[in-house]
C-alpha cells in the first residue's frame, strides 16, 4: 500500500460547496489528515491573499499554489516559486489586446487592474471582474491600461480577457498564439474567455515543484480537483480524484471518484481513504519492534 504525504486541493468546486462555504465536515477531514503526518496544500487559480484567508480557517501554513500555478509560497513576500509574465511581455500583450472589444484584467499577488471597456454585465467573467477581490488586495479599473502600464510596468502573473464576440476571441487568440511563443493561452470553447500566462504555468507544474521542494515524489501525492485545468494534476499524482460535479473528462483522468462539493465529497474521500494509513512514526516503531 502506498503511503500518501501530500494531499492538493483544488478550492472552486472542489473544497468549497456552489454557495462558496466551507463544510464543517471539511474543517474536520483536514484535520483527520494532518495528524496522519500529511502534508495539505491548495492548488487553485485564486490569487494568493485569498488562497490565504481559506488556508487560515483551515489552519494550514503550508506553501500554496495559487495564481493556476504560477505563484507558490508560504507567505506573500518569500515565494520559493514564481513565473510571471515580464514587464515589456505584459505590455506588449495588452497593446495588441487593447485593438480589441474586451475586458482585460492583470493579476498581481499585491493588487489587479484592468480597463474601464464596457461589455454587458450578463457576459461579464466572474474570473475578470470579481468585485470580492477588493476585500483582500487593491483592484483598480483605468481608462487605459497601456498608459498605464508606460508609467508604471506591471509584471502579471495573469491576464485574463473577456470578449463580446466569440469572432474576436478567435481573431485574437490566434494573433497572440502566433506572436508570442513564450505564453500559454488557456481557453475554452464554451466560453469568450481565455486567459494568459507564462509558458509552463499549470496547476500540474505547480504541484510538480512544490512536491520537489518538499522532497515527496510525486506517486506518494494525492490531488483532488473539477475542473479541466486540473486534469493534468490529476493524471500525475500518485492517486488523482475527481468530485462527482466535475465534466466526464476530469471524471475520466481519475483513479477516483468521490462526491460532489454540495455531498462533502472531499471529506468523504479523505475519511474513505485515509482512514487505512497510520501515521509514519507508528509505523517506525512497528518495524524497531520487529
Amino acid at each position: 500500500m502506498t503511503f500518501y504525504r501530500l494531499l492538493a486541493l483544488n478550492i472552486d468546486g472542489t473544497l468549497l460547496r456552489s454557495n462558496g462555504r466551507l463544510q464543517a465536515s471539511t474543517k474536520e477531514a483536514i484535520d483527520f489528515v494532518k495528524e496522519k503526518e500529511v502534508y495539505v496544500t491548495l492548488v487553485t487559480n485564486r490569487h494568493f491573499q485569498s488562497a490565504k484567508k481559506l488556508a487560515k480557517a483551515l489552519k494550514l501554513d503550508s506553501f500554496l499554489v495559487t495564481h493556476g500555478g504560477a505563484f507558490i509560497s508560504e507567505n506573500l513576500d518569500e515565494p520559493f516559486y514564481e513565473k510571471r509574465l515580464s514587464e515589456d511581455l505584459t505590455f506588449n500583450l495588452v497593446q495588441v489586446l487593447e485593438n480589441f472589444n474586451c475586458n482585460i484584467r492583470l493579476t498581481h499577488e499585491r493588487f489587479s487592474i484592468g480597463n474601464r471597456k464596457k461589455i454587458a454585465s450578463n457576459l461579464l467573467s466572474k474570473s475578470i471582474l470579481n468585485t470580492s477581490d477588493s476585500m483582500f488586495y487593491p483592484v483598480q479599473f483605468v481608462d487605459s491600461l497601456g498608459d498605464t502600464l508606460r508609467d508604471e510596468p506591471v509584471s502579471a502573473t495573469k491576464i485574463d480577457v473577456h470578449f463580446k464576440y466569440d469572432e474576436e476571441k478567435e481573431e485574437a487568440e490566434k494573433l497572440i498564439q502566433e506572436a508570442f511563443d513564450e505564453v500559454n493561452l488557456k481557453t475554452n470553447s464554451k466560453s469568450k474567455s481565455f486567459e494568459i500566462v507564462r509558458k509552463g504555468v499549470s496547476k500540474e507544474n505547480g504541484l510538480r515543484a512544490l512536491a520537489s521542494h518538499l522532497k515527496i515524489p510525486l506517486h506518494e501525492t494525492v490531488a483532488i480537483g473539477d475542473s479541466d485545468d486540473d486534469i493534468e494534476m490529476i493524471k500525475s499524482a500518485g492517486l488523482g480524484v475527481a468530485m462527482w460535479n466535475a465534466p466526464f473528462e476530469v471524471k475520466h483522468a481519475a483513479d477516483w471518484v468521490t462526491r460532489s462539493n454540495n455531498q462533502q465529497g472531499v471529506a468523504y474521500m479523505v475519511k474513505e481513504h485515509f482512514r487505512k494509513q497510520q501515521r509514519q512514526d507508528f509505523l517506525r516503531k512497528i518495524k524497531i519492534d520487529k
